[in-house]
């Protein structure tokens, strides 16, 4: 690996350190995206039950708010229980888009690396294009200059699209896991609403 790197040259570094911030971004989603962090599914009928138990208690509020994203969003809304039905509904509107700006945590920055490897390893193409012309002389060809130049061309050429190919993917895929897990977000806390104004039993 570090023979292919030392003839990738020095263009292939800026890619190197791209594919490792990818790698972590990549890494921290996967883990704080699961919907069992994010939107546990047995939260609402859990608040639920403590509500018709006889209300929710500071202390519970304030477990909620440490729980999940989702809690926080509930939490938003149980904390004008006593207000209309529009007070609270905007209350978890704004907490639900706080949350949402959240869930796209490093989103742009792992889009960017897709977007700009394929140019790194464009430009590395384009150092190593210079290294050939640069081994042509009047008194003949370098060989190993001439080497050195394909080398460098291809193999960041060749790095940048392996590291965009990845990038892409899982951003596309956490774009669209955001998207879901707000949508989820959204119906629970209107669920909230309505039970808590007698608009539906569960």
């Amino acid at each position: 690996m570090l023979s292919i790197i030392q003839a990738a040259g020095w263009p292939i570094w800026p890619i190197i350190f791209a594919s490792i911030v990818a790698v972590a971004i990549i890494g921290e989603r996967l883990w704080n995206l699961r919907s069992s962090k994010v939107c546990p599914r047995d939260l609402l009928p859990k608040v639920l039950h403590e509500h018709r138990r006889g209300g929710i208690s500071a202390d519970m509020m304030s477990r909620l708010q440490e729980h999940s994203p989702l809690g926080r969003i509930l939490v938003a809304g149980l904390r004008n229980i006593d207000s209309s039905r529009e007070i609270m509904k905007e209350s978890i509107e704004e907490a639900g888009r706080e949350v949402a700006h959240g869930l796209d945590r490093y989103l742009t920055t792992l889009g960017t690396i897709a977007s700009l490897s394929p140019l790194m390893g464009l430009f590395g193409t384009l150092v190593g294009m210079i290294e050939i012309f640069g081994s042509n002389s009047p008194t003949g060809n370098n060989p190993a200059q001439l080497a050195h130049g394909i080398s460098i061309a291809l193999y960041n050429a060749a790095f940048g699209i392996l590291v965009a190919i990845p990038s892409m993917i899982f951003y596309r895929h956490f774009r669209a896991k955001v998207d879901a897990l707000v949508l989820e977000m959204e119906l629970q806390a209107l669920k909230l609403v309505e039970v808590v104004h007698g608009e539906r039993k569960i």
